[in-house]
């Protein structure tokens, strides 16, 4: 399921305990983390579309 695969990598990559992770995800659009380098956020927006995410970056 793609929303179980997403929530592991926003937990991986965030740090994030399963209800939160899980709120996150069931409340989208959601700012994931903010005032990162372009790098940082380019990877993590790599990470989580290679399992079905759809990020934007702003």
């Amino acid at each position: 399921d793609k929303k179980i695969q997403v929530l592991k990598v926003l937990r991986e990559l965030t740090g994030l305990g399963l209800k939160e992770a899980k709120d996150m995800i069931d409340n989208l659009p959601k700012d994931i983390k903010e005032d990162m380098p372009k790098e940082e956020a380019q990877n993590m927006k790599g990470k989580l579309e290679e399992v079905g995410a759809t990020v934007e970056l702003t």
